[in-house]
């Protein structure tokens, strides 16, 4: 049996390169985002309110729905819970 090794879960279940690294951002944003409501104790409620978005989408963000948000709505979210996102680029190996 040959077994492939990958850098990433998403590398092995994404179908293409590109889908892989969106899904690395949106799981990276999340998971920031995540940390930052677990960190500062905020309810759904209260991060709704300072994400400027839903308390359903908020629920969403915490269970893990990834499929469900963008990189610009997470993006947008982070920036308005005074998160600074950076982005790096290299050439790929």
């Amino acid at each position: 049996m040959n077994r492939k090794r990958y850098d990433s879960v998403w590398d092995a279940i994404e179908e293409t390169v590109e889908e892989a690294q969106n899904m690395k951002l949106r799981s990276s944003l999340m998971m920031a985002l995540q940390e930052h409501i677990s960190r500062a104790k905020l309810n759904q409620a209260q991060a709704a309110k300072l994400f400027g978005v839903t308390q359903p989408r908020i629920s969403n963000l915490m269970h893990g729905k990834i499929d469900l948000f963008a990189i610009d709505t997470l993006v947008n979210m982070a920036s308005a819970a005074g998160i600074r996102v950076e982005m790096r680029l290299r050439k790929a190996a």
